[in-house]
């Protein structure tokens, strides 16, 4: 029998500037990938374009820049790193250089920089310092201004909005020139994502579905959006993962949703678990009609609702037989639990639920290579086929 106690790294919770977040700490390092597909340095344009921010501010508001609404991590900036932004602008210090990312419209999307362009946009806007975008709905904002707190240099400009600078310091901000890298639409997805994994260095690196977040279109992000509020994925989550500060909920959400529109042999064609759930972003984004948008849907919250039906309070979470505590989400049961059962009758769920725990609980103590399936290295190929493999056989032998 495993021992599953606190002291396996495997079972501990990730924690996000100080705090958890209520899902276990996963392996992000990409599986060994024999042969790797050679980039084409053919496919691979990136330009350097120059902007004022007179120019880009403008851009935001047409929305022909796109910081990427309801990007969650997008403003979690302090004051005095938003004051000193500015403040920076105004002494005439250059910013660093931002990477884009074009679409097929034209439209460009921030992938590194989004946190310095929204302090910019709702500073020269008169926006509030709750982080709103255009598309955001005003009215569920503070109203109060973006006024700047205590600088370094420029004391008297302290208090102040955008609108009440003398005409030399805002003509001297919205003449800021920056130097922005992009990436041209005809470059892979693939492609384009280890670009921006490569770059993405800072503080706080974005992580995985965050970045694919800022590089995927409106449709998928909303969709996204509607499966990580749908009740029953609220409900057998236990809520832990609502309004995730990392996306954890849309990567989950979208790992299930992979599964159920590709198979498992896809999986293993793909490569990589980014490079498979890259392109179950762009099928979401231009290849499924709404209705079967909506169909996809439907079979998600089924799958989500007969997991909290047979797990209740530990749906998709380790649950040895020997377990004395309440372990967090782990991603790799939520895609396998939540597919396959979506696939089977609620009545019969309900029915053997007993059973079903019990044998569940049989493959989380006892089947080592199970064990190791979801507890490291979930995204190798030879994981995601036993788990899915031995989920469905119990699955199966229980509720058939």
């Amino acid at each position: 029998m495993i021992d599953a106690t606190d002291k396996n790294p495997a079972s501990q919770e990730e924690f996000f500037e100080s705090q958890p977040t209520g899902v276990e700490v996963e392996d992000e390092s990409p599986p060994a990938v024999k042969d790797p597909e050679p980039w084409d340095p053919e496919q691979i344009r990136i330009h350097t374009k120059h902007y004022s921010l007179r120019q880009i501010v403008d851009m935001i508001a047409d929305k022909d820049v796109d910081l990427a609404p309801d990007f969650q991590r997008q403003y979690v900036w302090k004051d005095w790193q938003r004051w000193g932004l500015i403040e920076s602008l105004l002494l005439g210090i250059p910013l660093p250089s931002f990477y884009f990312n074009e679409d097929p419209d034209g439209r460009l999307q921030v992938v590194d920089g989004v946190q310095r362009l929204t302090t910019i946009y709702n500073f020269v806007k008169g926006d509030t310092d709750e982080g709103t975008h255009p598309d955001e709905d005003r009215s569920r904002a503070v109203n109060r201004s973006f006024r700047l707190g205590s600088l370094t240099y420029l004391h008297d400009l302290e208090g102040r909005a955008f609108g009440e600078l003398d005409g030399a310091f805002r003509r001297r901000l919205l003449g800021s020139q920056f130097v922005a890298h992009v990436i041209d639409p005809q470059t892979p997805y693939r492609v384009k994502f280890d670009i921006f994994r490569r770059i993405n260095t800072g503080g706080s690196p974005l992580s995985a579905q965050e970045i694919r977040h800022c590089m995927s279109g409106a449709r998928s992000r909303m969709f996204l959006k509607q499966l990580g509020e749908d009740a029953d994925f609220v409900a057998a989550t236990g809520a832990s993962l609502k309004h995730h500060p990392r996306m954890a909920d849309r990567e989950v959400a979208l790992r299930s949703v992979a599964f159920r529109l590709f198979s498992v042999e896809d999986y293993a064609k793909s490569g990589t678990l980014d490079d498979f759930l890259g392109k179950a972003t762009e099928h979401i984004d231009s290849v499924l009609t709404d209705d079967q948008l909506r169909d996809v849907h439907v079979v998600f919250s089924r799958g989500m609702r007969h997991a909290k039906i047979a797990f209740g309070d530990n749906a998709f979470r380790k649950w040895p037989r020997d377990a004395e505590r309440r372990y967090p989400i782990n991603r790799a049961l939520v895609e396998t639990w939540g597919t396959v059962l979506a696939d089977f009758d609620e009545s019969r769920v309900v029915e053997r639920q007993e059973q079903l725990v019990q044998r569940a609980r049989d493959l989380m103590t006892d089947d080592r290579t199970f064990i190791g399936s979801i507890a490291g290295s979930t995204g190798d190929t030879a994981n995601v086929r036993e788990r899915f493999a031995k989920v469905r056989i119990v699955a199966t032998e229980v509720l058939t």
